[in-house]
């Protein structure tokens, strides 16, 4: 599998972990709980897969902000917070960070 996909995979599972989490209320119902574990677990193994071949720094820009942008986005469609016009500038710098970092910039050199 590519390294690109692995990482979103790893990245998809972290936002899948993080929305269990908020729906474990505190550890306290299991599935949610279970979800957290096996999700967390899977996120920093597929995350650890990706680093054989993309650097650290690039993989975890991409980790970090296309993953604070899903939960945003979760939290906003599921749990009903709400996202204002700040919230959504934020979200877009934190993407348009990413992509200078990985199409402009040496940094995602090898």
């Amino acid at each position: 599998m590519s390294p690109w996909l692995t990482l979103g995979a790893a990245v998809v599972a972290e936002v899948v972990a993080t929305s269990a989490l908020k729906a474990s209320a505190g550890f306290t119902r299991l599935v949610p709980t279970l979800v957290v574990a096996v999700g967390y677990g899977l996120a920093f193994w597929l995350l650890s897969l990706t680093l054989r071949s993309i650097p650290v720094g690039v993989a975890y820009a991409v980790w970090s902000g296309i993953g604070t942008v899903l939960i945003a986005l979760v939290g906003w469609l599921v749990f009903g917070q709400r996202l204002d016009a700040w919230a959504v500038l934020g979200m877009a710098l934190i993407v348009a960070g990413v992509l200078v970092m990985n199409l402009v910039s040496g940094t995602s050199s090898h």
